[in-house]
């Protein structure tokens, strides 16, 4: 992956910002560090994170890896409106958590898991389908974040790219470790500061060692008609739209979003979700400017990579003091969602499979302890050795991204209507996975009578997410009343004409069909779930934990 068309560190001087960036994280998590910690401050903080401290977590979660080189080729590929539809939808998937996560927090205080919740709520299948989905979606974050960090390394300097990988492993799962997502938080304070600091410095500066604005401008004869346009119907299609469907998908499915919503104190949570989705948003899209500029000066990847815009950039315009500021900007953002992982890994392992399944509600906390740091080692493990082997990711993205999406309605559903049942939960998830599959890889010519069914199940799929989004901030009637609008217009232009975009077509119809399964199913079903047992079902694990120590912290910081 070496070029000369990057700038080169040498192996001392990378060594050594690694180990600055590590040995300082380490150090700081030193600050929080308890000869006694306890299962609930590992899982969640106690459930006593601050406004600041919640807000600057879920943005330097979400920041990750994929944050910069996805945004910049958005730049780069769609043009004008490409780094707007990146970064706007991703911030969305933060926000859209707000209101649902408002009545799963009502429901169940002192969860640590959303899986908890649906396990006092349905029982184990329903639970380990979510479990499970977590468990890939984290692995493979993992994986994505540890070869970005080996691609980064041996782009930058003579190291190998399994040593990078390897390195930032190693790095992440030393300052993580022992004090698990209190740790995360902290360092995430730090690393969001840091990234936010550089990238100011950074994207002005590259601006302006390319000219200014003025050559900007006269790079406008560089895009074409589409790239030129913010409402570009391609960029919609291929990128904005899918994006916004997954909105939700992300927003419920993803363990790291939801275990930062168990863990922000309860009347702080309205403040940190719109925080955060306002610093994500800024953030990234200023990123995927950097891809607009390369468009715009005519600048062609190396290798006809994507991934090289970025690093061909600051080589070209920045000196090196400032491509060392850069590499720390990377390593920082794939560091703070790789830890988010882990935490995220080691909850799920912890109150999903051994508290749920295995102790059955009888958990011994130092077990869970033990258990939790486990699975972090584990983790680290399997996402080192698969980052090392440059494996293509697509494919299982696919399949995480297909059950968040077939999970979003059956777990909504399942904590607002009463007559949702277990097996209408887990049919509901199997049967949208198999249609997803089925769109998706095209394992049926989307021509003739089955395109057409397909675009159907779409269009309800679209009212779904449409309804969902209105129904959580605006209520259940004109959310009805929305999703019902959306369908029939989504039906009335989409046939005929959403099979040309298999992706978006496949998400929507995992959308469309665990909500018409689940519907049929619960209807099904006479009896009442009384909500009020959640809580009962879902507590603390260190009964003696002492809330006052926690609040002391520095972690719940207003």
């Amino acid at each position: 992956m070496n070029s000369s068309d990057f700038y080169q560190f040498s192996t001392l001087t990378i060594l050594l910002l690694l180990a600055g960036f590590y040995g300082g994280t380490y150090l700081l998590t030193l600050l929080i560090k308890k000869k006694k910690e306890d299962t609930d401050g590992f899982m969640v903080s106690n459930h006593r994170i601050g406004f600041g401290m919640g807000a600057a977590s879920m943005t330097a979660t979400w920041i990750w890896a994929a944050s910069f080189y996805a945004a910049a080729t958005s730049g780069y590929t769609y043009g004008i409106s490409g780094p707007l539809h990146y970064g706007l939808w991703g911030a969305l998937m933060i926000l859209f958590i707000y209101p649902f996560g408002r009545r799963f927090r009502k429901l169940a205080p002192n969860a640590h898991t959303l899986g908890e919740l649906i396990h006092a709520r349905h029982g184990s299948s329903s639970q380990l389908i979510l479990a499970f989905s977590n468990v890939m979606g984290s692995v493979i974050s993992l994986m994505v974040n540890f070869t970005a960090a080996g691609a980064l390394v041996s782009v930058l300097s003579p190291l190998p790219f399994q040593a990078g990988v390897a390195i930032a492993g190693v790095g992440v799962l030393s300052y993580t470790l022992w004090s698990g997502f209190r740790a995360s938080v902290l360092t995430d304070f730090a690393q969001l500061v840091a990234m936010m600091a550089i990238a100011i410095v950074i994207i002005p500066t590259i601006l302006f060692a390319m000219g200014g604005p003025s050559v900007l401008a006269e790079g406008m004869s560089n895009l074409t008609a589409d790239q030129a346009n913010l409402f570009s119907v391609d960029a919609i299609m291929q990128q904005g739209a899918p994006f916004f469907v997954a909105v939700l998908a992300y927003a419920i499915g993803n363990q790291t979003i939801s275990q930062r919503l168990f863990a922000v104190r309860e009347d702080h949570i309205k403040p940190t979700f719109i925080t955060a989705t306002i610093g994500y948003g800024a953030i990234v899209i200023g990123l995927g400017m950097i891809g607009l500029m390369a468009l715009m000066t005519g600048m062609e990847p190396i290798d006809g990579n994507m991934n090289n815009l970025i690093p061909q950039m600051v080589s070209l315009y920045l000196p090196a003091a400032f491509v060392g500021l850069f590499f720390i900007l990377v390593i920082g953002s794939l560091s703070s969602t790789a830890d988010s992982d882990l935490s995220a890994l080691s909850a799920i392992i912890m109150a999903d499979v051994y508290g749920k399944n295995i102790a059955r509600g009888k958990a011994d906390p130092k077990k869970m302890l033990f258990i939790g740091r486990l699975t972090m080692i584990v983790a680290t493990l399997i996402g080192v050795i698969l980052a090392s082997f440059s494996m293509d990711i697509l494919v299982m993205l696919v399949f995480v991204g297909a059950l968040w999406g077939a999970i979003v309605f059956p777990v909504i559903a399942s904590c607002f209507w009463d007559r949702v049942t277990n097996s209408a939960f887990t049919w509901a998830v199997l049967s949208a996975l198999l249609m997803f599959c089925i769109a998706r890889f095209e394992l049926l010519a989307l021509t003739g009578t089955v395109a057409v069914v397909f675009e159907l199940l779409a269009s309800v799929g679209g009212g779904v997410v449409i309804g969902l989004m209105t129904f959580g901030f605006c209520g259940r009637r004109l959310g009805m009343a929305a999703g019902l609008i959306a369908t029939v217009v989504m039906a009335f232009f989409c046939v005929g004409f959403l099979r040309e975009y298999t992706v978006l077509t496949a998400s929507l119809t995992a959308y469309g069909v665990s909500t018409i399964v689940c519907i049929a199913l619960s209807l099904m079903n006479s009896s009442r779930f009384d909500f009020s047992t959640i809580q009962n079902r879902v507590g603390n694990y260190d009964t003696s934990s002492d809330d006052q120590e926690a609040s002391s912290t520095p972690l719940t910081t207003s």
